[in-house]
């Protein structure tokens, strides 16, 4: 009964344990939790089990790999065994490291390690679970015997053994049983063998010195050639100079190369794929390589020294490889800063095209090169480079320009003002504009590329974002702000000065359109700005993109250019693009005819207003484009197979009127109808009006009625467009 109450109890916890994680994971209220007859039997099979331990690893520790070397000198082998192993468990326990070793050093970690001697048989005390590396130093008697000699090894029992064993003798026939030989090569006067060891095992290591009696062979004459690729790097107050040297053996097996540096210089680095280490010496290189059975050893030296800046003449040799029969040599030159390179001709140099440079070299190059030459050595030292530098001093770049600024003022009648600028912007690196704004004047909103940003207050003035993260422009775009300003209120008549802010952005044109209230009438106008009829273009809208929320030109007038869109990715023998209206909006249901010759083809462009028209043939071809309400546009565009992108702007059509002039009073009002036409607020000003009413975060009285007066001001260098003029109540 007892038994059955615990299993009871048991199934209560893991019913309720699993209907709170139920309830957790849901986080649904708690509630009963049904289960069937099997469910719970399986329940009360698992709450009835108990939990089995876990399996301890069937050894506590093991060694993994052993690295060997030894060099045999006189009658004794000295050498090292690097040990790599782990320990599984938990605590301290005894590792078998080597048996029937004579050690003479045991560390780990630059420590001493811990060592007990049983049963012949090193042992290491080891805690763990923990990875481990220990260096054992080691020494074995060597038995000779008339023209041989031989050690035995004692292998440690890892996971895998390798070693290096140096004998003496360069022609020594070394035989190691068991083990296999992985490579020898010969070296000063010794022979040097890589093998894979057994491990565990006690290997016997043998070699016969065929040169031991009898004179000494002569030494295999070495030649070489040599090909030395150097790139000199002017910097402001350093010269750098990395040679890449190619040697080639044509004949004998050199274990180092000498190679002769310039003087003046120092070492900065050495590399190569086939070097085993460098020695330097007094004006020269020594260079000594893994294999010297190679044929072909490739080599990067990179040498360095100062100079006192400025203007000065550089005289420097190239590093040489004195050995080699024929050096074959290229020299390139950069330079850092705005350089002028010149030399007269030296004797063994002959000055090439940059383009004729050997890749390497120009890959290596961070900069464009300015000069390059070759030279051949055979048995005259090699050539030395003499050349007159000019340095002069970094003069401005400009990071950004704006091609085109769009200014549109709102005016009411307390004097507050509403300035929204648009400006399309080719920038490199500019992070912002600095705005001069007017006393009391403060932004409302800016936008990058159609994304909301947010200006930033200097000690110099406010900044306006011309780049926003994640936005990298290959091409203009459009940055705008909008900024409010509390002038004095209008009175029944006076003078009023307006300014747009300054800029530190070149503009090439300032646009400005100023909106006055209906019930004011200003004229007499002056400023540094220009009335905009005075500028053919400017009233005609030739050759100027559209504003982003409005996109009529001065005069009323459409722009007839499409503000800038990505391009599209066309097939060959198409033609395609994208329509717009005046204020930038795609239109759709545009029907799109591409004749040539008596045959058309047909589209219709879809709801971004965008249409591809594939399938064209060459040579001159008519793009027209219809909608019903809408002026007809008609394109001449010449195809040679090679996509064309041609974008269309299409204007509303017209009710076209006839005036009759009768008398002189009609043609007074007529032309006064004519100038009050040309002074309606542009597409521009109603959108900022919109914006006013219910997008910007502001309040303000806009008038819904005025007169626009428009300006310009080409070229405008961090100064600011003034406007100046006389009202009175109409």
């Amino acid at each position: 009964m007892t038994s059955r109450r615990f299993g009871w109890n048991v199934l209560s916890l893991l019913v309720l344990a699993l209907a709170s994680d139920t309830a957790a994971q849901e986080r649904g209220p708690v509630g009963t939790v049904t289960l069937t007859r099997p469910e719970y039997d399986r329940l009360v099979d698992l709450a009835g089990r108990q939990a089995e331990p876990p399996e301890a690893p069937p050894s506590a520790a093991a060694l993994s790999k052993a690295d060997v070397r030894v060099r045999v000198d006189g009658v004794t082998a000295v050498g090292t065994m690097a040990l790599r192993g782990e320990v599984f468990g938990t605590g301290v326990f005894k590792v078998p490291l080597i048996a029937g070793a004579t050690l003479i050093d045991a560390r780990s970690d630059d420590r001493p390690l811990p060592l007990i001697v049983e049963n012949n048989v090193h042992t290491a005390v080891v805690s763990g679970p923990s990875t481990f590396s220990t260096v054992l130093g080691w020494v074995s008697p060597v038995i000779y015997s008339p023209g041989r000699g031989s050690f035995v090894l004692r292998v440690p029992a890892s996971g895998s053994a390798a070693a290096t064993i140096d004998v003496p003798g360069e022609r020594s026939e070394v035989e190691v049983s068991p083990g296999l030989v992985l490579r020898r090569f010969a070296f000063n006067g010794r022979t040097v063998i890589d093998v894979s060891l057994e491990p565990g095992s006690s290997t016997q290591v043998s070699w016969s010195a065929r040169d031991a009696a009898g004179p000494a062979p002569q030494a295999e004459e070495v030649r070489l050639l040599s090909a030395v690729k150097s790139l000199v790097t002017i910097g402001e107050t350093d010269v750098r100079l990395l040679s890449v040297i190619d040697v080639t053996v044509l004949r004998g097996a050199p274990a180092a190369i000498e190679v002769r540096l310039p003087s003046g210089y120092e070492l900065a680095g050495v590399s190569g794929a086939t070097l085993e280490r460098s020695e330097t010496g007094p004006g020269e290189l020594t260079l000594v390589v893994r294999n010297p059975e190679l044929r072909r050893h490739q080599f990067v030296i990179g040498l360095e020294r100062a100079h006192g800046g400025g203007s000065f003449t550089l005289e420097t040799a190239m590093p040489d490889v004195p050995a080699a029969q024929r050096v074959s040599g290229e020299i390139a030159i950069e330079g850092v800063g705005t350089l002028e390179v010149s030399g007269a001709e030296t004797p063994g140099l002959r000055r090439v095209d940059v383009r004729e440079i050997d890749r390497t070299l120009i890959s290596n190059a961070g900069r464009s090169l300015l000069v390059a030459y070759r030279y051949q050595r055979t048995t005259s030292p090699a050539p030395r480079l003499a050349l007159s530098v000019a340095r002069f001093a970094d003069a401005a770049v400009l990071a950004a320009v704006a091609d085109r600024a769009v200014a549109t003022t709102l005016v009411t009648s307390e004097g507050r003002t509403l300035t929204e600028i648009i400006m399309w912007v080719r920038n490199r690196a500019q992070p912002y504009v600095r705005v001069s704004l007017p006393e009391g004047a403060s932004i409302v909103s800016v936008e990058v590329a159609g994304e909301p940003a947010s200006p930033v207050e200097g000690p110099d003035g406010t900044r306006v974002p011309l780049l926003r993260q994640g936005f990298r422009p290959n091409g203009p775009y459009v940055v705008s702000y909008v900024y409010m300003h509390a002038g004095p209120p209008f009175q029944r008549r006076g003078d009023m000065d307006m300014a747009l802010p300054r800029m530190d952005l070149p503009v090439s044109l300032v646009e400005w359109e100023l909106f006055v209230p209906a019930r004011y009438r200003a004229d007499r106008f002056g400023g540094n700005a220009i009335d905009a009829t005075l500028l053919p273009h400017a009233t005609t809208g030739e050759g100027y993109g559209a504003g982003t929320g409005g996109g009529a030109g001065f005069g009323g007038t459409a722009l007839r250019v499409a503000p800038p869109r990505a391009p599209l990715a066309l097939p060959n023998g198409s033609i395609g693009g994208y329509v717009v209206d005046p204020g930038g909006a795609p239109l759709p249901g545009v029907t799109i005819v591409v004749s040539a010759g008596g045959a058309a083809q047909t589209a219709v462009t879809d709801s971004n207003g965008r249409y591809i028209v594939s399938g064209v043939r060459s040579g001159p071809n008519t793009v027209t484009a219809e909608l019903a309400g809408w002026r007809r546009v008609q394109r001449s565009v010449t195809l040679d197979q090679r996509p064309q992108q041609v974008d269309v702007t299409m204007e509303v059509e017209m009710a076209s009127e006839t005036v009759t002039v009768q008398s002189s009073a009609d043609a007074v009002r007529a032309g006064q109808a004519a100038r009050d036409a040309q002074s309606a607020p542009s597409a521009n000003v109603q959108s900022l009006q919109r914006r006013a009413a219910g997008v910007l975060p502001i309040r303000i009285d806009v008038p819904r009625a005025g007169t626009s007066h428009r300006f310009v001001k080409p070229l405008v260098i961090d100064e600011e467009t003034i406007v100046t003029f006389r009202y009175r109540t109409r």
